[in-house]
Order: structure tokens, then C-alpha cells, then sequence
């Protein structure tokens, strides 16, 4: 294997001349430093970049801790914050928690061992006890969770601006029995959605009781499952807001399976607007996040922490919007 040592004999300089021709760290003259890039290229010199980096006190990489990134909505986030790593010069590593508080942990002393540069978190709920161990070793941001006890940066979205915009929707078509198929009530996201949607009913006089609401798990087979539970508690229901789009997704299955068709019978709106929300039967109205700026604005973050170490942590809160398709109509 080709050394630096040799590029250096084979050009007829010090290694540390080679070194400041690579790195840029010090005027070397025009006639040396070309004779250097020659005999790199000569010798088919490659460094060793992991070598360098720890030199520097730095790996060029990113750890990312999800809970679930065969959700499209994960998937799509990690994609967004891959690429913003990638033009950063940052590679990112991905592991999923499946929402368990001991892999996660467990990832997250492998991450460490690692020696990232830093992490983009979105863990499961008990992660506070986490975070206060974690955040003297490497800076990190979170993604849709919030400690107040320790200075880490935050990307947030407004889930009850969205459960408002869902509810309003509904309200303002002429809905006013209204089923709601919710996330894990220890998510974060979950009940702020909830409450967001029931304030918007209540202002337009509508009611929802607890028979009208089946908590769930964000998944397909979840949302499957608790469209039958809705309609064996609440079967007077003409609309439903599923709190993501798998599981609003899994609701039209399990309505079209009784010989309901939407929105006809029944009007259906989703959250997180996933790929999968628009090449659906009929197309699924939702209340989008925006992906791409949560993906981009996490890396950037992260990056100014690693640049200012003891900056105020930053709290950002993005706007989901709602998008109309063809899975809602007006109550007959």
C-alpha cells in the first residue's frame, strides 16, 4: 500500500510538504506542489480519510436515530437529511429504534463508539434520562421532541396547527359525526394532533365523544383494524381524520373490504402527506409536513452547533399545510 512517505520520496520532498499541499495548511510553491499532485497521482496515492479525520478530532459523520424508517414519513426525512449531509461533506449513519428505549440506547453507544460528529434524534419517549447522559459528548438535534432541561436545538412541527386544519376542514364540508383514528397516546405528536382537531370542532359546534376516537400505532394494519373498531363503536360516522396517512391508508381498505366507498360514504383526510398518499384510490386529502425543510434545517442546526458549541439552543417550528384531494366531499 502506497504511503505518504513514498508520494514524499518519489517527489523529492518531506512528508509534511505533502502534507501542506493536501491539506491546504501552508503555501508550498507552484513547481513543488505540482511535482507533489504528480506523484500522488503517479503512485495512485489514496489517504487515509478516517485517519486524517481523528487527527482533526473529527469523522465527517452524522449519526441519525429514528424510530421507524420503514415509515415513509422517516424514510423520507432520513432521505432529506442524507442528502443535506452529503453536500455538507458528511456521511450519515442510520439506525432504527422501533420506538424501544433499550436499542435505542444500545444505537446510541454504538453511534459513540463511532465517534460521530454529531446526532439527529427522534427517540422514544423516556429519552430525557438519555439526552442528559449524551449531550456533553456530541452535540445533537432533535427531531419532534423537546427537553427543557438541557441545552440541545429542536426542528418541531405545529401538530396541533395541523389537527386544527383537519378539523376545520371537516367542519366547514358539513361533517358533524366525526371519528378519529390516533397515534400512540405516548407519542409526541399523536395527542397535539387530537387536540388541534377537536379544538377546531368544538369552535364549529361539533362534538366528539370518546366512543368516536381508536387509538392506534401509525401503521397500516393499524389503521386497518381500528376503522372496524370506529365503526362498531360509532357507526353513525360520515367522516374520519386518521392522526397519519398509513393509517388512514389501512381505514379505506378496511372500508372498501364492507362495500364503502370513499369519500361517497365516507370522507377520510391523513396526516404527514407520505408518497404513498397521492398514487392511493382515491387520492388522500392530508395535512402535509414539510419534509424537505425539516431534513435540511436539522443538518443545519446541527452544523452551527458544531461551529458554536456554547450558542442558546435554537427551538424551530415549521407549518404543516393542508392538501386538498379526492378522499373528502361535502355531507349530503
Amino acid at each position: 500500500m502506497t504511503t505518504i512517505a513514498d508520494v514524499a520520496r518519489h517527489a523529492g520532498v518531506s512528508v509534511a510538504t505533502v502534507s501542506h499541499v493536501m491539506n491546504h495548511t501552508r503555501h508550498v510553491e507552484p513547481e513543488t506542489a505540482e511535482r507533489v499532485r504528480a506523484a500522488i497521482s503517479a503512485l495512485r496515492y489514496s489517504p487515509n480519510s478516517v485517519a486524517r479525520s481523528l487527527r482533526r478530532g473529527e469523522t465527517k459523520t452524522i449519526g441519525l436515530l429514528l424510530p421507524d424508517n420503514s415509515n415513509p414519513f422517516f424514510a423520507s426525512v432520513a432521505r432529506q437529511i442524507e442528502d443535506a449531509g452529503f453536500v455538507s461533506g458528511y456521511t450519515v449513519i442510520l439506525c432504527n429504534s422501533d420506538g424501544n428505549a433499550e436499542k435505542e440506547e444500545r444505537y446510541l453507544s454504538v453511534l459513540m463508539a463511532k465517534q460521530i460528529d454529531g446526532l439527529i434524534f427522534a427517540g422514544s419517549s423516556d429519552h430525557a434520562r438519555v439526552f442528559a447522559r449524551l449531550l456533553p459528548s456530541v452535540p445533537a438535534v432533535l427531531l419532534d421532541r423537546e427537553i427543557q432541561s438541557v441545552n440541545v436545538d429542536s426542528v418541531l412541527v405545529d401538530h396541533d396547527h395541523g389537527g386544527y386544519l383537519a378539523g376545520k376542514y371537516l367542519a366547514g364540508l358539513g361533517h358533524r359525526t366525526i371519528g378519529v383514528i390516533g397515534g400512540p397516546r405516548d407519542s409526541s405528536s399523536s395527542p397535539a394532533r387530537l387536540r388541534g382537531f377537536a379544538r377546531a370542532l368544538g369552535e364549529a359546534g361539533v362534538e366528539l365523544p370518546a366512543s368516536s376516537i381508536v387509538d392506534s400505532d401509525y401503521h397500516f394494519a393499524g389503521g386497518r383494524l381500528a376503522m372496524d373498531q370506529l365503526m362498531a363503536q360509532a357507526p353513525g360516522i360520515t367522516a374520519v381524520f386518521a392522526c397519519n396517512d398509513l393509517m388512514a391508508i389501512g381505514a379505506v381498505t378496511a372500508l372498501r373490504s364492507r362495500g364503502l366507498h370513499v369519500p361517497d360514504d365516507m370522507s377520510m383526510i391523513g396526516f404527514d402527506d407520505i408518497p404513498y398518499a397521492v398514487t392511493t384510490w382515491p387520492p388522500l386529502t392530508t395535512i402535509a409536513q414539510p419534509v424537505e425543510k425539516i431534513g435540511t434545517l436539522a443538518v443545519s442546526l446541527l452544523l452551527e452547533r458544531l461551529a458554536e458549541p456554547e450558542a442558546p439552543s435554537r427551538r424551530e417550528v415549521l407549518a404543516p399545510v393542508l392538501v386538498e384531494r379526492e378522499s373528502c366531499a361535502a355531507r349530503r
